[in-house]
């Protein structure tokens, strides 16, 4: 399933007003809100969006917000992703995830240094361990796919996985399709991504992910595989970011 994100922001995050020095296909503002199925049946909504500029230890950051909420009268979803990410490098500065699934309930927090190439994880020491350059954390990584060049039939591997027993994360390119979600008909791209990880893109999940096929690079759709059947998004709405 999504890992997800604590809700709670430490102190001394302060907002930035200045914008990022490099475009991006999403902006402060963007909002994509999602109907959640567990196969053939809606069960409830999932929110993707760019809720500000923060600064991170003297860095503009992106901080997104992921959630996926929903479930059935056996099996309730309220896990929620929030990743702050490097304005000019996307490269991961903290990631908090909240994951509370069934009975089972996580919380986890790591504060990411790219500058070191090492991560720590707060809710379990101040024990550093060795990451990677220009790390990528789980909802980081559902920004930096807008943003690579994708060709129909190849594979692109990245050893930026903030973990590094985690990588290379692949990105296999599968084809492209018009498709019908409830936000209205796009031109998508056709993504199968996997990361060696028990979220959403672990390599079981046999996960698709669209993306408009366009400059704005939008999820559109998401289809996964989980313990519980299967978990797919299809988006409902979208505002554009600014």
């Amino acid at each position: 399933m999504i890992a997800a994100v604590a809700l709670a922001i430490l102190a001394g995050i302060g907002s930035a007003v200045s914008p990022p020095a490099v475009d991006h296909p999403f902006g402060v503002g963007e909002k994509l809100v999602f109907d959640v199925r567990f196969g053939p049946i809606k069960v409830g909504t999932s929110t993707m969006e760019v809720r500000e500029i923060s600064h991170i230890r003297g860095r503009a950051a992106y901080k997104t917000y992921f959630s996926v909420q929903g479930g059935t009268f056996f099996y309730k979803v309220d896990n929620v992703l929030q990743s702050w990410i490097d304005t000019e490098t996307l490269s991961s500065l903290r990631f908090v995830q909240r994951l509370d699934e069934g009975s089972r309930e996580r919380e986890r927090h790591f504060e990411i240094y790219p500058d070191r190439s090492v991560y720590v994880e707060v809710t379990k020491s101040p024990a550093e361990h060795p990451s990677v350059s220009n790390p990528l954390d789980d909802g980081s990584f559902l920004y930096f796919i807008r943003t690579i060049p994708l060709e129909v039939g190849r594979t692109y591997e990245f050893n930026r996985y903030f973990r590094p027993d985690r990588n290379p994360v692949r990105i296999r390119v599968m084809r492209r399709e018009r498709i019908v979600v409830p936000a209205g008909t796009f031109n998508a791209i056709v993504l199968r991504p996997t990361i060696k990880s028990k979220g959403v893109f672990a390599e079981g999940g046999e996960a698709e992910l669209w993306l408009s096929d366009d400059d704005r690079r939008m999820v559109l759709q998401l289809k996964t595989k989980v313990a519980f059947g299967s978990l797919n998004l299809f988006l409902r709405s979208f505002t554009p970011g600014r």
